[in-house]
Order: structure tokens, then C-alpha cells, then sequence
């Protein structure tokens, strides 16, 4: 240490991050003392071993849930031109990740019923950001229309995309039904930049008001932007059916849960708005010679274009991401698909009315895998118990909601044994 210290002209350490504001510093980071390799490793699997499986400690937090991956999906992500390959800048070279990119670009087109997507954003969250300010440059109005009820992280998102526009955030109130109120006389038509509609909403409520969300759009004269779940789009119209300009979602077919991440952000548009779309799509073409090839058709970032005309600064895409996703769609078919929703909607269905059974109330009925439930005990008390008794419970919204997911890995066993330690909870709180 002190031979480099010398040799980099500085007394010690601190010297190299003097650049850096103290305030922001990591203080008293207390660190364990050096271990070899082999003693790292150790300690390594030791806190490893702490881990539960969704089998040991059921989970029923929504918006990222458990769902099952068929094993040859990460056999084919496993294959080296795919695990291992960069953006394919070179077609010439890259005919197979082109190649997969275009049919997932094709799957999403079909799932959303819009005219094309590119191969992904980072996640939903960052696919909004990118939507809102899509519309932007299309309208040039000034107020973008979110629900109340919406994922605090993805609002705080949006928040951040929008600093240094014009743009402003105003907010849908819901009803009793947990719908977003369609109110289109509350808003100034003239100054209505978009409107981000999410169906299944973050109650997981299914909204089939599509005359009414078609009317609000065009009186408002807005871009639509529909935030959806892929797997929902197995057995419901599409947003393209209510005359969607833009379709947003989260791409966790084939994707683990991963504690969060990574995903991929669905993003797909009317052919109209082709070139405001940010991200790249790979288009299919011929060679000089008539056969097939693929390319990279549009990349609207400051690295091929001129800065001012750039649509995006994000620099990538979840390219093994897409191909998890699209080798789950090629294994399920569209039957299995519509399969897996169907399921995902029973066990909800069954998990919400045994909740009733023992003093839950379900304020909203109409709903897809994740719905609201009222405990009759405080929340957060009832998670900490749950967790003692090996069940991780839903997300917490207020002093008694909790928002329960539930997909096709919750099986009837699982979810009578959660209401079991949940009536369990509630009996020693009583």
C-alpha cells in the first residue's frame, strides 16, 4: 500500500477522492479484515444459505411475482451467441441476435396490437419516462394525466424524466370501483399532453371501459399511453382495441425474479410515431444477392445521430432479456399463454374469496392476479408475524390495505396454508 501511495505522489487515500463532496461520503464503512480466496468463498455460501426459495417462504408481493420458467428457456439464453453477445453492429456478423430481436419485436406487436416496438428500455418505469417525453415531442402541450393509484417508484421516475421540460404532472383521481375517473371536462383539452392510462391498474383492477377512455382521448385531443401486463394481453383486448398510441409494460416472461430486476421495458407504437420512438428495431430485408437478412433499421441515440435530434440517451437495450421473453412465448403458444392468465386469474379469484372468509374485505372485484384487501389487524403487524411463521405477505399501502399478488406458482396448497397462518395471526391478535 505504501509503495503505491508513493508512487502516485499522494500521503494516503483520502487524497483520491478529495473531488468528492464530504457529505456525500460513506462513512465508517466498517469492513471485515482480508481473507484469503477459499475463506471468502466460505463466508460467501454461508450467507448464502440464509436465502429462502418461494417453496420454504411463500412470497405475495405484487408487481415483480414468482412464475415458472421452463427449463429449455435458459437452456436457450445459455447458448453462447446469445449469453455473450454485444449490440450487433456488424449485421453481417449478427444474423442470429438480429434475427431473434425482430420476432420479439413481432411478439410484442401481436400482444399489443400496435404497428411496431423497438427491442426494449430498461423496465416499465424507464419505458414511461420515455413515453411521456414521446409525446411531448410529438403535442408540445404541457400536462401529462397519471393515476392516483399508481407504483411510487415509477412516478418518482417520471418526476426525474420530466425536470428541465415544460411538462407537468397532473393526477386522475380513483372511484369505488378502483377505476381511474374518466372526468374529461376537469381538464383544459388544449393543454393535455398525453394521458397514461395502466390496465390492470396498480390494484390490479381490469378497466373494460374502452368507449369511454377512446372518447377522453380524442376530446382531449391527447396521445394515449396504456401501461399493461404482457400476460394479461393473453386474454383481454388489446390497448390498440381503445386506440392506444403508445404501450408500455414490464417484460418478465422468462425472466427470474431476480430481487427485482433485470427486466425489460416494453415499448411499442402507432407506424405514425415511428420516428419519435426511442431505442433501436431491427428491420428485415434482403441481401444484394435477394435473401433474407436482418438489420438495425432505426437507433435514434446521440451516438448515430446529431445530439438535437436524438430521441433517447439510453444507450442499450435488455437484449438476453427479450430472448428469455421470447423464448417463453415460442415455448408456451398462444394457447399456453391464455392457459397461464386464466390460472393466474383463478387462484386471485380463490386466494381473495378465502381472505373474505376469515374478515378481509375486497374492495374491488373486478380484477386480474393482484388485487387490494382491508385486514381486519394492523398491516405492517400482520406482515411481521406472517414472516415468523414462514409466509411473506403482500405490500403494505396504508395503516390495513395490503396489496396481495398471486400467479400460477401459488397452488391451492400454498395459498390454504397462507390463510391458515394468516387466521393463525389474526386469532392471537383477537
Amino acid at each position: 500500500m505504501e509503495e503505491m501511495l508513493k508512487f502516485l505522489g499522494i500521503k494516503n487515500i483520502d487524497e483520491l477522492f478529495e473531488d468528492i463532496p464530504k457529505e456525500i461520503r460513506i462513512k465508517d464503512l466498517k469492513l471485515p479484515p482480508p481473507m484469503e480466496e477459499m475463506e471468502v468463498e466460505k463466508e460467501i455460501r454461508k450467507i448464502l444459505n440464509k436465502n429462502k426459495s418461494f417453496f420454504d417462504m411463500p412470497s405475495f408481493l405484487p408487481i415483480i411475482k414468482p412464475h415458472y420458467i421452463p427449463a429449455v428457456v435458459e437452456e436457450i439464453i445459455g447458448r453462447q451467441e446469445f449469453y455473450t453477445s454485444y449490440t450487433p453492429y456488424q449485421a453481417e456478423a449478427s444474423q442470429g441476435i438480429l434475427q431473434a430481436m425482430f420476432e420479439y419485436q413481432s411478439v410484442i406487436c401481436e400482444l399489443t396490437g400496435m404497428d411496431c416496438a423497438n427491442v426494449s428500455m430498461y423496465d416499465s418505469a424507464t419505458a414511461l419516462g420515455e413515453a411521456v417525453l414521446m409525446a411531448y415531442r410529438i403535442n408540445k402541450k404541457k400536462n401529462i394525466l397519471i393515476p392516483k393509484n399508481i407504483f411510487w417508484h415509477k412516478k418518482s421516475v417520471l418526476q426525474n424524466y420530466i425536470k428541465g421540460t415544460n411538462l407537468r404532472i397532473l393526477e386522475m383521481d380513483y372511484g369505488e370501483d378502483g377505476r381511474i375517473k374518466i372526468d374529461k371536462d376537469k381538464f383544459d383539452k388544449e393543454d393535455i399532453c398525453a394521458i397514461y392510462i395502466e390496465n390492470p391498474n396498480f390494484f390490479g383492477v381490469i378497466d373494460n371501459r374502452y368507449e369511454e377512455i377512446k372518447e377522453m382521448k380524442e376530446e382531449l385531443k391527447a396521445i394515449l399511453i396504456v401501461g399493461t401486463d404482457p400476460l394479461y394481453l393473453a386474454v383481454f383486448n388489446p390497448p390498440s382495441y381503445y386506440n392506444a398510441d403508445i404501450v408500455i409494460g414490464e417484460g418478465y416472461f422468462g425472466n427470474p425474479m431476480n430481487f427485482g430486476g433485470p427486466l425489460l421495458g416494453i415499448f411499442a407504437c402507432k407506424k405514425e410515431f415511428i420516428r419519435q420512438m426511442p431505442g433501436k428495431i431491427v428491420g428485415l430485408t434482403e441481401d444484394k444477392e435477394g435473401n433474407r437478412a436482418f438489420c438495425l433499421t432505426l437507433q435514434t441515440r446521440e451516438q448515430h445521430i446529431r445530439r438535437g435530434k436524438a430521441t433517447s440517451n439510453i444507450c442499450s437495450n435488455e437484449a438476453l432479456c427479450c430472448i428469455a421473453f421470447l423464448a417463453y412465448v415460442a415455448v408456451l403458444g398462444r394457447d399456453g399463454l391464455r392457459k397461464v392468465a386464466i390460472k393466474n386469474m383463478e387462484n386471485a379469484n380463490y386466494m381473495a374469496k378465502q381472505l373474505e372468509k376469515i374478515g378481509f374485505e375486497i374492495p374491488f372485484k373486478n380484477f386480474f392476479n393482484e388485487f387490494l384487501a382491508i385486514s381486519p389487524i394492523n398491516a405492517k403487524s400482520l406482515n411481521e408475524k406472517l414472516i415468523e411463521k414462514g409466509i411473506h405477505g403482500g405490500l403494505i399501502i396504508d395503516e390495513n390495505k395490503i396489496l396481495f399478488g398471486v400467479t400460477e406458482m401459488h397452488t391451492k396448497e400454498i395459498i390454504d396454508f397462507a390463510i391458515e397462518k394468516i387466521g393463525e395471526v389474526l386469532d392471537e391478535e383477537n
